[in-house]
This record gives structure tokens, C-alpha cells and sequence, in this order.
């Protein structure tokens, strides 16, 4: 049994949902992951993680309409010293999720065909989130030059 950790800095642009799943392969990759569980967090209260469709963009576009709908910025919020769309920013967090739990065959992560992960920024700003990437598992056979 072995264990990888990394912290991955990610840019972001303002809202969005981020595809990171080349990312985390890369991570998976440079461990020599063989077979294990690899689990991702995010490190901020105002962006967070999840697993959503990749093939059809406006499923991402509904959700993102959707958590908009939820927590709106013009709600009377208590707490509004760092700008209007902190609260909200706040409320999709708890309403998604901060960590992943993600299990690794054959140093390959398990999704679903349609599957990938994605980092969600919900601030308006530009801002570098950091993830957590930790591997645990068997070490995976080394590749060989043929």
C-alpha cells in the first residue's frame, strides 16, 4: 500500500464549471497509481466539486442556472462584507460538495462513460483554488519502452 499527495492550483475565470479530469489523470499518471482510491478536495468555502455529465455542455449550463435559482445575490443575506455573491457563493458549496472519493483500477479512475470532474467557481472574481489530490492504493505496473 502506498499514498500520493499533491496540492493542484487551479485558475479560475469567475463562475464556471472546470473540467479537471485531464488533471487528476496526470496526477494518477506521475503516482504510478495501480489500483486505489484517490480523493479530491478543495480547499476554499466559496468553490466546490462534482461529478457531472461531460458530453452535453448544457447540462452544465442548467446546473449552474439552477444553484443561480437557489442562492440568488439579491437575497437579504446577513453575512455581505466581502461583496454580493459571497453568501451565495457559500450556500452552492454546501450545496454541492468540497471532497470526492474516487475509485482507481488498473491506475484508471472508474467513471461512467459520461462522467467527469469538475472544480465549480462560484465568485465572480479570477481566483487560484487549490485541491488536494491524495492517492492511496498499490503502486501500478511500471511502463516499459517497447
Amino acid at each position: 500500500m502506498m499514498q500520493f499527495q499533491e496540492v493542484l492550483q487551479v485558475q479560475t475565470q469567475g463562475p464556471q464549471f472546470l473540467d479537471i479530469t485531464s488533471e487528476i489523470i496526470k496526477q494518477l499518471c506521475a503516482y504510478r497509481a495501480g489500483t486505489g482510491l484517490v480523493t479530491l478536495f478543495v480547499r476554499h468555502t466559496s468553490a466546490s466539486l462534482t461529478i457531472q455529465e461531460n458530453a452535453d455542455p448544457a447540462v452544465l449550463l442548467d446546473l449552474s442556472n439552477t444553484l443561480g435559482k437557489l442562492a440568488p445575490e439579491e437575497a437579504p443575506y446577513h453575512h455581505n462584507s466581502e461583496g454580493p455573491d459571497d453568501m451565495p457563493a457559500h450556500i452552492k458549496s454546501m450545496l454541492t460538495a468540497t471532497s470526492l472519493s474516487i475509485p482507481v483500477k488498473d491506475g484508471r479512475m472508474t467513471l461512467g462513460t459520461w462522467q467527469g470532474i469538475y472544480l465549480i467557481e462560484h465568485r465572480r472574481a479570477r481566483h487560484v483554488r487549490e485541491i488536494v489530490v491524495h492517492y492511496m492504493g498499490e503502486m501500478g505496473e511500471a511502463e516499459t519502452g517497447a
